[in-house]
């Protein structure tokens, strides 16, 4: 099959949803399929993977962040030769996959990666909630009633499309991780290099340093675990807008040898600071499907978390980690101080977790997406032959 990923963001920008679409398409590849990805930015961009077609953007908020709303004729056709399309954001992208594809009879799935409710009213809090809210339950029903498909990465975020009026039908296929670079590389990194000793208790959280991961709420938490257990350690992986809040506030909790901060990490040396760890944490609640939380996972580590959709439908409180209710400060200290000090306990969850973190491979989960294209590849209802649709094939075979 031809299949066209369609995003508003892609690499170099990094982000979950980047890294999802590079690796489901590197494993579609693999097992035969030509994969597109469309999507914005400088098309100057050497890339190191083939078919990233990208139309020119203007450069906004973030480093590698371009927006338009428009492809060039020349992608245009490219776009209309692809079997189907895979959009991966609601708003650009996915309004252009309908623009460009109405009348030729390609099917478009849409999975949603991001808590969008959560992300207004972080991002963009002079509009009140009421209006975002308002918008989003508006746009979100109408545009999956527009579209073929409707992917959802957890069965808690199915549930929050639902809250929002989505009444199209949504199907669960989760994101897949490729746990051989997590499980196949159990090298860890020296704990000297990061001021840590072997006696050290270590916590790990990998993201962006950003106001949605919730990480003030995080370090509230460690402080008070840190007041009462010397030997526990807190290592932050990342970068982002918030690092320097964080600092500061690292400063003012008087907690600056027991929080590290490692800046940004190269991707295929994230398994090395894993292995190091003995515990992963996050206090974030905008995770749909929370990639790091699975790696983690991957690599035998336990891990505390909120009740939330997405790290909720991943975690089994006391199986595989610990849960808390969102903003439960000291019930989610409570847990940090049992991971921290039971050793026991914390290790047996980390072989638990090993063993779930495979129904996310992304093995298993290419082929649940594979289905998904060829059923609605074989399944497009047939649109009206309208005047528009009869001109639009007769163009496509004059230009083709």
């Amino acid at each position: 099959m031809r299949i066209g990923m369609m995003a508003d963001t892609y690499k170099p920008y990094l982000s979950g949803v980047t890294n999802y679409i590079e690796l489901s398409k590197k494993f579609l590849e693999q097992a035969g399929h030509d994969v597109f990805v469309f999507t914005f930015g400088d098309d100057r961009v050497e890339d190191d993977e083939v078919n990233i077609i990208r139309s020119p953007g203007f450069p906004v908020l973030e480093e590698g962040v371009y927006v338009s709303v428009r492809y060039s004729r020349d992608i245009q056709k490219l776009l209309h030769t692809m079997d189907v399309l895979h959009v991966h954001h609601p708003f650009i992208s996915g309004q252009l996959a309908i623009r460009y594809t109405k009348g030729r009879g390609i099917p478009i799935i849409f999975t949603n990666h991001t808590r969008y409710d959560l992300y207004a009213k972080t991002y963009l809090p002079v509009v009140p909630i009421e209006i975002s809210e308002t918008f989003l339950k508006a746009y979100l029903p109408s545009f999956c009633r527009s579209i073929d498909r409707v992917i959802a990465p957890s069965p808690g975020l199915r549930d929050v499309l639902v809250r929002m009026g989505v009444d199209a039908e949504i199907h669960v296929v989760p994101n897949g991780v490729d746990m051989s670079r997590v499980q196949d590389n159990p090298d860890p990194i020296e704990r000297s290099r990061l001021g840590l000793s072997e006696e050290d208790v270590v916590l790990i959280f990998l993201g962006r340093l950003a106001q949605e991961k919730n990480l003030i709420f995080l370090l509230r938490a460690f402080a008070g675990v840190a007041e009462s257990i010397d030997r526990v350690k807190l290592v932050l992986v990342g970068e982002g807008p918030d690092r320097d809040n964080l600092v500061d506030r690292v400063r003012h909790m008087k907690l600056e040898d027991r929080v590290i901060f490692t800046g940004r990490v190269a991707y295929e040396d994230v398994p090395a600071y894993l292995h190091m760890s003995d515990a992963f944490v996050t206090a974030s609640v905008t995770e749909v499907h929370p990639l790091s939380v699975i790696e983690a996972m991957g690599a035998g580590l336990p891990v505390l978390g909120i009740v939330s959709p997405g790290v909720g439908d991943t975690i089994e409180d006391g199986v595989t980690g610990f849960l808390a209710n969102h903003e439960d400060l000291p019930a989610f200290t409570a847990k940090m101080v049992i991971l921290v000090s039971d050793d026991e306990r914390r290790n047996a969850m980390g072989v638990q977790a090993k063993k779930t973190s495979a129904l996310y491979d992304i093995r298993r989960t290419t082929k649940l997406m594979e289905e998904q294209y060829i059923y609605v590849a074989q399944n497009k209802v047939p649109e009206k032959r309208s005047l528009r649709a009869r001109l639009l094939r007769t163009f496509d075979r004059w230009t083709g």
